[in-house]
């Protein structure tokens, strides 16, 4: 048999099998039980006719015909029961014995003493022991018989009942046995399931833990597990620690490395703009944000969970802070919502779109936010000059400055780009209402 996959469908597989053998066992035995208990009661009701029937032998052998007649069958035995004697002088008894097979001795009579078939071990209380026989017409019947010793010779008495007495019986119980094992078997099937779901519990708690942490929803498991499951929860927990620690670096060593090449590249680019050689430059840095943008695909903190609105009301207390003589003002209105973004890269990319608003708007920046599906829009607009239509792509590409005036190098909206596709999201630009410009950022929610 081919064994499930799941725990559950494993242990639930052994628990049927098991419990369908017990059951079965408990059948046989109980019946065999029954079988025992009908056979004792009625070899002890064959037993006191089989005294009745010795006490009409005299001790010369003949048989006392006047008790014999005073003895009625009706009141001595059941109507189906079936008696004979064999005396010296001749044999009597009810038509059912007249013809029984059973084992006999050389001379062809009742043998002496009990009569049994092979391997039947019963030996009831009671004078005479029990024998199972055929009669010619094919009736079995269930007997005892007994020798009394007399003057003359030994007198052989034999009683029986159709064999139907008890198995009638042992029918009439064993329905409701078998009724009874089947709610037995109902129950314990009940209880296994409710066993089975109880016991792997922690299991799957563990597992819906690891996709929360996944998901960013949790940070670690609960090590308050049973015993053979706490060492499982501590080295998960290790695990996912060293993961955490692994991507730190490598996220670290990418910015380390971004921010420290795209500064001269961008520098050298500028310097060689109308150069031929300005070709090969460009190159250098397709190839180095090419790399350096796989190496910080794979360092992006899948699991990552940051409340937005916080993040955006530290951003937007340093723009306050950063263009303090301007009259520029900031409002804000975003929701409790929670985007799947680390925090640090979710810091950059905002900030890099809300300082450029700042800088070019001229009296407004309005920030929005609002759940799209599985997406979180965050809208960041200004009312200033705002860019062209056929502008709005390439300004999204590094090293492109389409405002000469103020420091920087171009990057800040390729940055935002880049950061947003990281993560499964987008930065498209559009006209805001009423003129300027409007930074629409798409970010998975969590």
């Amino acid at each position: 048999m081919r064994m499930p996959r799941s725990i559950h469908g494993r242990m639930l597989a052994l628990s049927v099998v098991t419990t369908l053998i017990a059951l079965l066992v408990s059948g046989f035995a109980i019946g065999g039980v029954l079988d025992r208990f009908v056979t004792h009661n009625v070899d002890q009701r064959l037993g006191d006719r089989l005294m009745l029937l010795g006490a009409i032998v005299r001790k010369d052998g003949t048989i006392d015909r006047a008790l014999l007649d005073r003895m009625t069958v009706e009141t001595a035995f059941a109507a189906d029961a079936a008696w004979r004697i064999d005396a010296p002088g001749g044999a009597i008894g009810g038509a059912m014995l007249r013809g029984m097979v059973v084992r006999s001795d050389r001379d062809g009579t009742m043998p002496l003493g009990p009569v049994a078939p092979p391997g039947d071990r019963r030996r009831p209380p009671g004078p005479g022991g029990p024998f199972e026989a055929l009669l010619i017409d094919g009736t079995r019947v269930h007997g005892r018989a007994d020798i009394v010793p007399t003057d003359a010779g030994p007198v052989r008495i034999a009683v029986a009942v159709p064999r139907r007495t008890i198995d009638q019986p042992l029918r009439s119980a064993m329905l409701p046995l078998l009724a009874t094992l089947a709610i037995v078997g109902i129950v314990l099937a009940a209880a296994t399931l409710v066993q089975l779901r109880l016991g792997l519990r922690p299991l799957r708690t563990l597992r819906d833990r690891m996709v929360e942490i996944r998901s960013g929803r949790a940070r670690s498991v609960p090590e308050d597990q049973p015993d053979e499951l706490r060492p499982l929860a501590v080295e998960l927990n290790a695990l996912v620690r060293d993961n955490d620690a692994a991507l730190a670096t490598a996220r670290a060593s990418a910015a380390n490395l971004a921010h420290a090449l795209k500064t001269p590249v961008a520098t050298l680019a500028l310097d060689l703009s109308g150069d031929p050689r300005g070709g090969q430059v460009a190159r250098i840095d397709a190839t180095i944000r090419h790399h350096l943008s796989r190496a910080r695909n794979a360092a992006v903190d899948r699991r990552a969970a940051t409340p937005l609105a916080p993040a955006i009301d530290d951003l937007v207390a340093v723009v306050r802070a950063l263009h303090r003589g301007s009259a520029v003002t900031v409002d804000v209105a975003v929701p409790p919502v929670v985007v799947a973004i680390d925090a640090a890269d979710l810091d950059e990319l905002v900030g890099n779109l809300l300082d450029n608003a700042a800088r070019h708007a001229r009296s407004r920046v309005a920030v929005s936010a609002r759940r799209d599906g599985a997406m979180v829009v965050l809208e960041i607009t200004d009312d200033g000059p705002g860019i062209t239509a056929a502008d709005r792509d390439r300004a999204t590409a590094p090293g492109v400055r389409l405002d000469e005036r103020g420091d920087g190098h171009g990057f800040g909206l390729a940055i935002a780009r880049d950061l947003a596709g990281l993560y499964g999201g987008s930065l498209k630009l559009a006209e805001a209402p009423g003129g300027g410009l409007v930074a629409r950022v798409a970010l998975p929610a969590v």
